[in-house]
């Protein structure tokens, strides 16, 4: 009798332990709580001008009140459509990306060549997860390599898994990666070149103390990334991820026991990969491409691989519907991150708020008001994912803000920069992060259980570099 009752006790402990929502539900909640300040946050506005770079940037102490707009009811259910309508393009580099590599997957080319590469890391897959790390954070720190992580998670994701990690890692050692490098940039030009120009700075100037901040930053991330991999291959059944991947793990299992020949075909479609890959990187750093010439030449992959792997034109059509179609939850969530930005905006907010916190920090003395910028950056950061949007409207006020209270201008750019990126990669507004996200079929709740430890100790490793910057001198 004491049994049953030990037995129902335990199942009613199961039943009640905690689960987190469903990023909908996240991301609804979110949602509401926006729309909820607009009618407790009166409504204001900084003056803008364009800069001798042709950018819009706010005018400092220009502030003043104006008409709030509260969002009603039917503003909020409207603003997720204008958020997919913003975020179109990257929605439909999704739907592009995740087709092409449907076409390539059912050729089996990426499989076999996956199998290849494990025996070569065969006793020492470790090895491969801090190479692809420094290399993806280096792609960060240089060009702003960010949006072209998409495709890569795409790409190494069935390496992972055949290495024995799981899809958090895939995650981890591209998207993450690349949020490392791009937070902690020495040369990025969408957040350091931007926001020294706007502060009046040399460009650039500061690259020594940058660099090493970046090689540390990348190094923490790489430390926890690689110990929580050892424990999944130790036990991939403490992976969150456990379930889910064994059907993708299965998959390559049939692939090695059918013995199924890696042929001249196969290696065509490999040498077909690479080269995209490298036509893409080329195109990043010398033809200006963005996110549309990035899809056309995945979706030329997709096609090639198709003719090469004899495919049938009715197959490689139900390959791509099938990788688009699991696109469908990250296209939107991207639309519902885009809405939670369109509401604060259309309630004219956001510079009231912004407004507010430099007030604070005017305040206060230096060494604690570079730490209250931090903070600022990472809260503004919430509603304005992009680093170069968040450069024009945050720096033209808190850099002037910093020379009052003691923090010189090249301190105010690296707090903007750490206060602008780190966070990317647990804020559910970022685009980039739930389309990454989306193509590893990783569910945002389980990736943000993930990592918040480590935005812990990255927000205690910028407060460290902040301290020293400003302790030093650093100018």
């Amino acid at each position: 009798m004491m049994e049953v009752l030990q037995s129902q006790e335990k199942e009613v402990k199961q039943k009640k332990k905690f689960s987190m929502p469903n990023t909908l539900v996240i991301m609804a909640v979110v949602i509401a709580l926006v729309a909820v300040a607009t009618y407790l946050i009166p409504g204001g506005a900084y003056d803008r001008v364009l800069n001798d770079q042709g950018r819009e940037v706010v005018v400092s102490g220009t502030y003043k009140a104006i008409a709030s707009q509260p969002q009603s009811l039917f503003d909020v259910l409207q603003s997720p459509i204008e958020g997919i309508v913003q975020g179109g393009e990257i929605i439909a580099f999704l739907f592009i990306v995740g087709g092409a590599f449907s076409i390539v997957s059912r050729t089996k080319a990426i499989d076999l060549g996956i199998l290849k590469i494990v025996n070569v890391f065969k006793g020492k897959e470790i090895l491969v997860l801090p190479i692809l790390m420094f290399m993806f954070s280096i792609g960060g720190a240089t060009f702003g390599m960010s949006e072209e992580a998409i495709a890569f998670v795409a790409v190494l994701m069935p390496l992972v898994l055949a290495l024995g990690y799981d899809s958090i890692v895939a995650v981890a050692i591209t998207y993450l990666a690349c949020n490392l490098g791009f937070s902690a940039a020495m040369l990025n030009p969408f957040t350091v070149g931007i926001a020294q120009s706007i502060a009046g700075i040399q460009l650039y100037s500061g690259v020594e103390f940058r660099t090493l901040v970046w090689f540390v930053s990348t190094l923490v991330g790489c430390g926890f990334v690689m110990f929580y991999a050892m424990k999944i291959k130790k036990n991939p059944e403490l992976s969150p991820m456990f379930e889910h991947d064994q059907v993708k793990r299965e998959k390559l299992k049939s692939t090695e026991s059918e013995h199924t020949e890696f042929t001249l075909r196969h290696k065509i479609i490999i040498a077909a990969l690479f080269t995209s890959i490298a036509l893409v990187v080329y195109g990043v750093l010398k033809l200006e491409f963005w996110i549309p010439q990035i899809a056309a030449v995945f979706l030329g992959l997709g096609i090639i691989s198709g003719l090469v792997g004899k495919l049938a034109p009715n197959e490689i059509a139900e390959a791509f519907t099938a990788g688009a179609k699991d696109m469908i939850g990250a296209a939107i969530m991207i639309g519902l991150a885009k809405s939670v930005m369109i509401i604060a905006q259309n309630a004219n907010i956001i510079d009231t708020i912004l407004f507010n916190l430099a007030n604070v920090v005017g305040q206060l003395p230096s060494l604690i008001a570079s730490y209250i910028m931090f903070v600022i950056q990472m809260f503004i950061n919430f509603f304005v994912s992009s680093g170069s949007g968040q450069a024009a409207l945050t720096m033209p006020i808190l850099a002037p803000l910093g020379d009052l209270v003691g923090i010189s201008r090249q301190l105010s750019v690296l707090i903007y920069q750490l206060g602008d990126g780190f966070s990317n990669a647990m804020f559910p507004t970022s685009g980039v992060l739930i389309a990454c996200l989306g193509m590893a079929g990783v569910p945002y709740g389980k990736w943000l259980k993930w990592i918040l430890p480590l935005q812990a100790i990255l927000f205690m490793t910028a407060i460290v570099f902040i301290t020293i910057a400003s302790l030093i001198g650093w100018a």
